[in-house]
């Protein structure tokens, strides 16, 4: 085998509280937003015994990591409290962490101060939508709290992403800054890394399929690449369909980005995309 193909056949693994996890085959990360306002109303889980519920559900339908968030990135979404954020996501990690002691929990939080509560709560893995820029703070505290780091490219802010986005070449720009971010990240000793090229967040619809198309090149960065598209504007406005419409569209795009890649799907819907891997896995 040359030296080319060793790269594309990288096997990945992380390490979560001294349990290694392998990437020998594409991972399922099933969202629960613990928020009364995520763009899709079915995902909504506002109390700790709903959270509990749906945590249940995902782990019996195939699902290897949960991830909680307790605010909305959705465009133009308002910013919350530290604390508010707090109140709303401790409850339900505890609840799932107590119940599910086995299960990978992933916190999806931009602010240190919610990263290492959740930590400390038995989260194994931190989802940083903003890459490290809204929180001068989250790279340090990462190296220290030794878990692994989601890092995702954003143009701007929840509030702001969407009114201009603007790139030159966008697969370019979106893999530098990843870059600069993972070099950042090693030199603080940081070992567990996963990219995100952040499908939706600071990008046109011709951005986010730009970026699918050629995801493959973001091998280059040597990391697993995580994608979230799940019933996203991306599928909505192209198919003009709504949210609760658009399994079939996100099954569509979770395969093209499994044949392309991908290492971790961040899903909605746990049952389908786990048969997508499976049905991917045979022809790769």
């Amino acid at each position: 085998m040359s030296a080319k193909d060793n790269f594309f056949y990288t096997k990945y693994t992380m390490n979560c509280g001294g349990r290694l996890i392998s990437f020998d085959k594409a991972l399922i990360m099933g969202i629960i937003n613990l928020t009364p306002d995520s763009f899709y109303d079915k995902s909504r889980k506002n109390s700790e015994i709903s959270a509990l519920k749906q945590a249940e559900k995902m782990l019996a339908d195939g699902a290897d990591i949960l991830d909680l968030g307790a605010v909305s990135t959705r465009p133009g979404s308002a910013e919350i409290s530290i604390d508010e954020e707090l109140n709303r996501l401790l409850p339900s990690l505890k609840s799932i962490r107590k119940s599910f002691p086995e299960s990978i929990i992933s916190v999806d939080t931009w602010r240190t101060e919610v990263a290492k509560a959740a930590v400390n709560e038995g989260a194994d893995v931190i989802n940083d939508i903003s890459g490290g820029t809204m929180d001068a703070d989250m790279f340090e505290t990462i190296a220290q709290l030794k878990v692994p780091y989601i890092l995702m490219h954003i143009q701007g802010t929840p509030q702001t992403m969407q009114q201009n986005p603007t790139y030159i070449d966008v697969v370019n720009e979106v893999i530098d800054f990843l870059a600069e971010r993972i070099q950042k990240l090693r030199l603080l000793g940081v070992s567990d890394i996963i990219v995100d090229p952040g499908f939706g967040f600071g990008k046109t619809l011709q951005h986010n399929y730009t970026l699918l198309k050629h995801l493959e090149q973001f091998k280059i960065l040597d990391c697993p690449i995580l994608v979230g598209i799940s019933r996203k504007s991306m599928i909505t406005k192209t198919l003009n369909i709504s949210a609760e419409e658009a399994l079939n569209g996100t099954t569509v795009l979770n395969t093209i980005s499994l044949l392309k890649g991908a290492k971790i799907l961040r899903v909605h819907d746990v049952k389908e995309a786990v048969e997508a891997v499976k049905l991917t896995s045979l022809i790769e």
